[in-house]
């Protein structure tokens, strides 16, 4: 079992430096110049690819906030409604995907320029291939954070509850969602662990997605073939990672994730069959 350790934190005076966020700044610019690098590759504009991230990048952290919220904690937010503006807390990765997708779609719609039918699926095609390797900085970051607990386990990648503070850890969660009586006794639960689904999809990413990808780019691909792939690939482990989840809220035994997930495979693999090079965007 994967021990439990406490998340990395460097005090700066009255500020405090936190692994998380350092790692997703890192996850940050390596897409940005990572998406850059492979527009130059396809000959694309680069200005445009950096305009096109900013406005991604806005929508994608507005959304993966408000998702997040109202969809997995609906009744902490009608106790206190004060934590929509908090968003760098409580962060929807299916909120975020969806919100970039709107704020490329926006960009194209309202500032880019004029341009020739399809190409927009060009620069979505450079974001996608990079996308997986910023993304599994970004999931390292949760894996050391520990903000996706799931259920008690003997898995052998779990995280382990031999610790004191692993075992108050885990039960802060449990009480939360109201299932302490789900949870074994003191003695039991120190031979456990639980599920740490950040660090479930980090290893998934950086083991499977990433190094797909790059075989998958040996050879020419269709235009918006890397977007599609990724959705294909992820979401179905991303839904049967939801049932391990906690506390998360379920609508008709679901979360809203594995929704997402459903909605998100069916119109992946509906384009896939569909879509013709020449599809605009």
């Amino acid at each position: 079992m994967v021990p439990y350790f406490e998340q990395p934190v460097l005090p700066l005076g009255p500020v405090k430096l936190y692994a998380f966020g350092v790692l997703v700044a890192v996850a940050m610019l390596v897409g940005i110049q990572g998406t850059i690098v492979r527009c130059r590759k396809l000959s694309l504009d680069t200005d445009l690819c950096a305009d096109l991230l900013f406005y991604t990048l806005i929508a994608a952290f507005l959304s993966a906030h408000l998702t997040a919220v109202f969809a997995y904690f609906p009744r902490e937010v009608a106790k206190n409604p004060w934590m929509l503006l908090k968003i760098w807390e409580n962060i929807s990765s299916f909120g975020g995907i969806l919100g970039a997708l709107f704020g490329i779609w926006l960009f194209f719609r309202w500032k880019s320029p004029p341009l020739p039918p399809g190409t927009g699926w060009r620069y979505l095609d450079a974001i996608a291939f990079v996308f997986p390797f910023a993304w599994a900085i970004g999931r390292l970051g949760c894996t050391v954070a520990h903000d996706h607990p799931g259920t008690v386990t003997t898995f052998p990648l779990g995280v382990s509850l031999s610790t004191p503070k692993a075992g108050a850890y885990l039960t802060y969660f449990y009480r939360e969602a109201g299932r302490l009586g789900d949870l074994p006794d003191p003695a039991r639960l120190a031979r456990m662990a639980y599920h740490d689904l950040g660090w479930y999809e980090f290893l998934f990413t950086l083991l499977f997605l990433c190094p797909a990808f790059l075989i998958l780019d040996r050879k020419p691909r269709p235009t918006g073939f890397f977007p599609l792939a990724f959705i294909l690939l992820y979401v179905p482990v991303r839904f049967f990672l939801d049932f391990l989840r906690i506390s998360d809220a379920r609508y008709g035994g679901l979360t809203f994730g594995q929704y997402a997930a459903i909605a998100g495979f069916a119109a992946a693999g509906y384009v896939a069959l569909r879509r013709t090079p020449s599809g605009n965007l």
